[in-house]
């Protein structure tokens, strides 16, 4: 914004009610005012909030936008795009890896010309993983087609975001639009704003939902939508959207002006701060901007002539404005939170200067600097030397060095990390008390193991010193299921709580290899480990124990967003074992709702209110899902169960080492987000056993067995007293919402009943 935030005091025609709040907040405020038809979301820190608040507001009747929780980002995507394509007002927000896992998407939603307002709150790309801002997610966005605005800070965040479906849906544009913003530094930081009293004044600017585009909404008008197209014609469909995309420049100085008759807020296509006469500026995107107009106060006390250029757009690229405003600039410092690696200088950084080019007469130095990745400060104190480079650049009349990287640091030999431990290897996870044989005339496995204080000399696989929550049921029931696991292992943590707990770099809870990578691709990833270890070891080139288990540990969501590259691991047989914890939600992102979240159960995305009372669906039972894919073992597991875990994890081992895919899942608790006592735990989870919530069982080579049955133990109780020990569930306890409950009663037993029959009957 061109004005300060002391001079925010609307002068617009419009009432307006001042506050403090975020850039997800006003997000999702703009979001709920235009009342939006369709949200298609998955969550992703730092824009997770945005759909937790259009939950909450969902909850409290604030708005009637249809929330999508989708499988992935991917899916999100899709979801918006079919929506977007019926002519609906579609909206969404994603940040980091989200974004790039529905890149494929994006040129799809821009080439077909289909509006729609994406809020992307930049986030680092990993890897490694990182989940504080920089732009390196907003750099992919460029060449997409969309067009993309940038917010500085939450009072533009609100702004903009209702510019943007007016821009999006004009009829010279037609064209989603990204609204961007800086994670964490603009996403969740109060600052003072104003939004209008009434919604009917921002639907009132933003108009009547265009119905004259070909949409997909009428029968008695069949379209084709994106039909195949060869050359002669794709060139002639991309020149039109290269147009449209250019006049989304000259359409967001209308919408701005028409929103500052409106709001009294001004957003010119660049954001110039004492520019009129300055000699040596600086070029930031976003916050970073605002951090260094302090600095431009302090250099202009001395005499020094500077100024800060901040665009408001940059798809399309202002080279225009931009050659204005540099032409009397003897030196400009363009900084940037991403890098474009062997460009030497950023993507920015290039379009400056090839604006620049433009103009014969212009003799401005271009510095480029990348800084701030991974969400590192940026502090005034940075600003300033940004712009002693740029003065020496000016007073020398060069650069000494045209490119660099700022904020980095050389590492200290003296100072490498030396281990704690001595590695723990082979012998050292043997007991030699575990027995694990074929019953040839049954085709199971028969497993004997000691009493359980006797594989207590059998080291953790994970140090202490992790950073999970007190009461955290993640390590108690790994550690548990790797007691049945002899020798070395290789394990891969998908992200999620037990990946980010237990590695920080450069410190690690892992005493043996440990390998990351994202949700949606853990499986396949270590498939990939696994068969390139044996194509190693049979070619002589490496040499590795006949009895080395290669594990994935997954959970927080990582068989919704991982199903697919689980499936196709089981498909492939690859001899590895998959182990699901289940905390019933995406955990590590803030309590999401999962797939695996029960029916009614609360979550920051299935909020309890006066319009809703939790999940609406039924929870998906994944071990049934992978059991149907015939690998050759699926369990059931429960750390309130031990001797039966540790034979499932024997079982697993044996069954990964000779014949292929495992697939185990174990229930575990989370005290902080399913609002539990610590205590409880492992009351928690007999609890969830004994109500035949969370069965145990095994499927071994297709043959189910009930390992634990409640009812022949005479130790079944009703689901209520599983339920009433956690307050995520407690509402449901209530007389109001009797129905969710029996509903979710019926469920259980349905699925308890068709268990118990394909116990009873090999052939089920």
């Amino acid at each position: 914004m061109a004005i300060l935030e002391e001079e925010l005091k609307a002068k617009g025609a419009a009432e307006q009610v001042s506050t403090f709040e975020s850039g997800n907040e006003m997000a999702a405020m703009a979001a709920a005012q235009i009342n939006y038809h369709i949200m298609g979301y998955f969550p992703i820190t730092p824009s997770t909030e945005v759909a937790q608040y259009l939950d909450l507001m969902k909850a409290r009747g604030e708005h009637d936008i249809k929330l999508i929780p989708a499988d992935g980002e991917h899916g999100s995507a899709g979801i918006c795009y079919g929506a977007s394509a019926t002519g609906a007002r579609v909206f969404n927000a994603t940040s980091a890896n989200g974004f790039l896992y529905m890149l494929e998407q994006m040129p799809v939603q821009a080439g077909t010309r289909f509006p729609m307002v994406m809020n992307l709150v930049t986030r680092a790309v990993s890897g490694p993983l990182d989940i504080r801002g920089d732009h390196s997610d907003l750099y992919y966005a460029l060449n997409t087609g969309w067009v993309i605005l940038t917010a500085r800070t939450p009072q533009a965040v609100y702004d903009m975001n209702i510019m943007a479906l007016k821009i999006a849906e004009h009829s010279k544009v037609r064209l989603p639009v990204i609204v961007a913003y800086d994670g964490f530094f603009t996403s969740h930081q109060k600052r003072r704003v104003e939004y209008f009293k009434d919604r009917k004044v921002v639907q009132h600017f933003v108009g009547e939902c265009p119905t004259d585009y070909h949409f997909a909404r009428d029968p008695k008008k069949p379209v084709t939508i994106g039909a195949h197209m060869n050359g002669d014609d794709l060139i002639n469909n991309h020149y039109q959207q290269s147009e449209a995309i250019y006049n989304a420049g000259e359409v967001f100085k209308e919408v701005a002006a028409e929103y500052e008759k409106l709001s009294g807020r001004e957003f010119p296509v660049l954001d110039l701060y004492k520019m009129e006469d300055a000699e040596v500026a600086l070029f930031l995107l976003n916050s970073a901007a605002e951090s260094a107009k302090d600095v431009v106060d302090q250099l202009r006390a001395k005499g020094v002539k500077a100024g800060v250029i901040s665009p408001n757009i940059i798809r399309p690229f202002p080279a225009k404005e931009i050659r204005e405003a540099l032409k009397n600039v003897k030196s400009l410092l363009v900084g940037e939170r991403a890098d474009s690696y062997g460009a030497n200088g950023p993507n920015l950084t290039h379009e400056v200067k090839s604006a620049l080019q433009e103009d014969l007469e212009n003799g401005t130095i271009v510095l480029s600097r990348v800084f701030g990745l991974g969400g590192k400060d940026f502090y005034a104190s940075d600003a300033e030397k940004f712009f002693e480079l740029a003065i020496d650049a000016m007073e020398k009349g060069y650069a000494e060095k045209r490119f660099d990287y700022y904020g980095h640091v050389p590492g200290n030999p003296e100072k490498i990390l030396k281990p704690v431990i001595e590695p723990q290897h082979g012998d050292a996870y043997k007991t030699g008390l575990i027995e694990v044989e074929m019953n040839e005339a049954t085709d199971k496995l028969k497993v004997k193991i000691p009493p359980l204080r006797a594989l207590t000399s059998k080291p953790k696989r994970i140090a202490s010193g992790h950073g999970a929550c007190p009461g955290c049921g993640i390590f108690a029931g790994l550690e548990l299921f790797f007691k049945g696991i002899e020798g070395d292992i290789v394990v891969l943590f998908q992200t999620g709580c037990a990946y980010v707990t237990t590695t920080s770099y450069p410190h690690s809870s892992h005493k043996q290899t440990m390998i990351h990578n994202l949700f949606q691709n853990g499986a396949a990833t270590l498939s990939g480990t696994l068969e390139a270890f044996l194509e190693l070891k049979r070619r002589g080139e490496i040499e590795v124990a006949e009895d080395a288990t290669f594990v994935m540990i997954t959970g927080d969501g990582g068989m919704d967003i991982g199903m697919g590259s689980a499936i196709g691991t089981a498909l492939r047989g690859h001899k590895l074992i998959m182990l699901e914890y289940d905390n019933e939600g995406y955990m590590n992102t803030g309590s999401q709702m999962s797939y695996s979240t029960p029916m009614g159960h609360m979550t920051s995305t299935t909020s309890v209110g006066k319009t809703q009372r939790g999940k609406a669906f039924h929870h998906k039972d994944t071990a049934q899902i992978m059991a149907a894919t015939n690998i050759p073992y699926v369990f059931t597991g429960s750390e309130a169960f031990p001797q039966d875990l540790v034979k499932k994890g024997a079982k697993a081992q044996w069954y990964a080492q000779n014949v292929g895919t495992v697939y185990g899942k174990i229930l575990i608790t989370c005290p902080l987000n399913w609002k539990s006592e610590d205590r409880y735990g492992e009351t928690i989870m007999e609890a969830a056993v004994n109500s035949c919530f969370f069965p145990l069982y095994e499927v071994e080579q297709g043959i189910t067995t009930i390992t634990y049955d409640p009812e022949t133990k005479n130790n079944r109780i009703p689901l209520s007293g599983w339920l009433k020990y956690m307050g995520k569930t407690k509402h449901l306890l209530k007389e109001e919402n009797k129905s969710i409950l029996n509903e979710f009663e019926e469920e259980v037993e349905k699925r308890w009943k068709r268990l118990k029959a394909k116990n009873d009957n090999p052939y089920l």
